[in-house]
């Protein structure tokens, strides 16, 4: 009650018009310096890591050069930053095909017509979030080098196939949109009161199986054919079943990265560091927002009930069904259980807990969909963070920091499921 009332203060004089400009400051100082001695406090407590993360969003440009000019980071962080900068390029293999074939300068233009049946600027926002993605993993990388730490690089795993329809560069991909598995369980999970923190196990309103998510040639889907809605011809219902994809498949990227960063946020400790991954989680949460809005356009009238003429897969009508848990305008996060079930429902981020599912495994998850279904795709991913993670988080054992114990949680867990994969020769479970 007091910290509303001293900001009370400060607005009260700033709005009077006999305040002076020295008044004013005088009422910013007190109620700052009420703000570090509360952070004196809770870091007295031995909880300084959330002031610190209040410290560090809301420090002066004075603490932010010399937090710049302390040198190497911490092997955790270090650790983390290359994490996120894999998460990105990964991501950014994604979206650069679609932006490719879709994009504001896309090269098919029924490919652009069916994702504009979903929403008229599909392609201005498809063109923007890949350059937001390029934009996070050159950032993340360049900042690595400049604290004289090795970039990460994944372009010697740049072997799998590129679509062969027009519009495609036919170059090598890091990751495989020609046929998917699109987990839906994200468009259950922001419309229900259940938390996954709490062990809820949510099943999406329908099911993407080996579906592509974008044209595979020019034979299954001419580049320049019109597409109407809703589509009359064979082909043309599997463009828009493509594209259908393509949107629900956009949503599931963001809601990955939205509880991705979180989980790497929690473990931070430099504050730079904290600050870097606080404001790109931040834009990938924006991003989940528009794509989630997007997705809901395939499966309300009129383009319900397109069905692909080659898979088989409808997308159903879902506002039809007359349940909350599928009602396609809903897409602001339903209030859920929070921290304790003894707190009320709180609208949130969810998952982020790094008991329930780590770090490793949301990238995993965000990115298993669009591996190709091969041993060896989930292979590579696996030992190069494995490489990671022991090379960059190989904490003294004199003083373990807290992200040590993560670390070799994350490591024992890749090790398991790398020998699962080969055991089974299947990437297509859920993490």
């Amino acid at each position: 009650m007091k910290e509303k009332n001293s900001l009370s203060t400060v607005v009260s004089e700033t709005n009077s018009p006999e305040a002076s400009h020295s008044s004013i400051e005088e009422g910013v100082q007190r109620h700052w310096q009420g703000v570090v001695k509360r952070r004196s406090f809770l870091k007295g407590l031995g909880i300084a890591g959330a002031a610190l993360s209040a410290g560090a969003l809301l420090g002066t440009d004075a603490n932010a050069q010399t937090t710049r000019s302390t040198g190497k980071l911490p092997k955790g962080d270090t650790a983390l930053l290359r994490f996120a900068a894999a998460a990105e390029l990964i991501e950014a293999d994604l979206w650069q095909q679609y932006n490719e074939l879709g994009g504001v300068q896309g090269g098919n233009a029924a490919y652009i017509a069916a994702l504009s049946n979903l929403d008229g600027d599909m392609a201005q926002y498809i063109s923007d979030n890949t350059d937001d993605e390029l934009s996070h993993a050159a950032f993340l990388n360049a900042y690595l080098i400049s604290k004289g730490e090795e970039p990460v690089d994944l372009d010697a795993f740049r072997t799998l196939p590129s679509s062969q329809a027009t519009g495609a560069k036919d170059i090598g991909r890091l990751t495989n949109l020609l046929k998917l598995n699109v987990d839906l369980s994200w468009y259950t999970r922001y419309r229900s009161a259940k938390n996954p923190d709490f062990g809820a196990r949510l099943k999406g309103p329908f099911t993407i199986k080996n579906q592509p998510a974008i044209p595979l040639n020019d034979n299954d889907t001419p580049p320049n054919q019109p597409q109407p809605v809703p589509p009359g011809t064979p082909q043309e219902a599997r463009m828009q079943a493509i594209a259908n994809t393509a949107g629900f498949h956009f949503a599931f990227i963001e809601q990955g990265g939205a509880s991705l960063y979180p989980t790497l946020i929690f473990k931070a400790t430099d504050p730079e560091v904290l600050r870097i991954l606080v404001s790109i989680g931040g834009v990938e949460i924006d991003h989940f927002g528009l794509w989630h809005d997007k997705a809901g356009n395939a499966v309300s009238q009129p383009l319900a009930g397109v069905t692909d003429p080659e898979t088989g897969l409808t997308f159903p009508d879902l506002n039809a069904l007359n349940s909350e848990l599928d009602q396609t305008n809903l897409i602001l996060a339903e209030p859920c259980e929070f921290i304790s079930k003894s707190l009320p429902p709180c609208s949130v981020i969810r998952p982020t807990s790094t008991q329930e599912q780590s770090p490793r495994s949301r990238l995993l998850r965000m990115t298993s969909c669009s591996l190709v279904n091969r041993t060896h795709s989930l292979a590579w991913l696996t030992n190069w963070l494995s490489r990671l993670i022991r090379s960059d988080a190989a904490f003294d054992c004199c003083k373990l920091s807290p992200l040590a114990g993560q670390a070799l949680y994350l490591f024992d867990r890749l090790q398991r499921l790398h020998f699962y994969a080969i055991r089974f020769g299947d990437v297509s479970y859920s993490i």
